[in-house]
């Protein structure tokens, strides 16, 4: 066992350059891809976007409007996928039933709903106002 701390969390931790990108950009490409489909929330959530991003540059409105609506939209998908990660990680630490699993699981998922209810204020404000 290496004692370098570099190698201590993770083998894939101690690459440098060009490879540490192309590493990170292939995980991030599978966690995309595993997202889709395993999370039916995920896929929803792609949907709206997919519908929305391109409504969103067909409305008058600045640089900026445009720009607020689509990364509240994007913003969903992020809490989503940490959001996943939180249920995922917990599931394979335990599937029993325990009020801590139930919390985290609890927290993240109002963590999408906050992301949500950003867009609706978002588009609102822009649409509207």
């Amino acid at each position: 066992m290496s004692t370098n701390p570099i190698h201590s969390e993770s083998p894939h931790k101690g690459k440098t350059g060009i490879r540490r990108v192309l590493n990170a950009l292939g995980y991030s490409i599978s966690g995309f891809r595993v997202a889709y489909r395993h999370e039916s929330a995920f896929r929803q959530e792609v949907t709206l976007s997919v519908v929305l991003i391109p409504v969103s540059f067909f409305i008058s409105t600045t640089g900026v409007g445009h720009g607020l609506m689509v990364s509240s939209i994007l913003l969903v998908l992020l809490v989503e996928l940490l959001n996943s990660a939180i249920e995922a990680t917990v599931d394979r630490i335990s599937l029993e039933d325990h009020n801590l699993a139930k919390r985290a699981k609890d927290i993240g998922s109002a963590a999408v709903l906050v992301s949500l209810i950003n867009v609706a204020v978002t588009w609102v404000l822009i649409l509207f106002f």
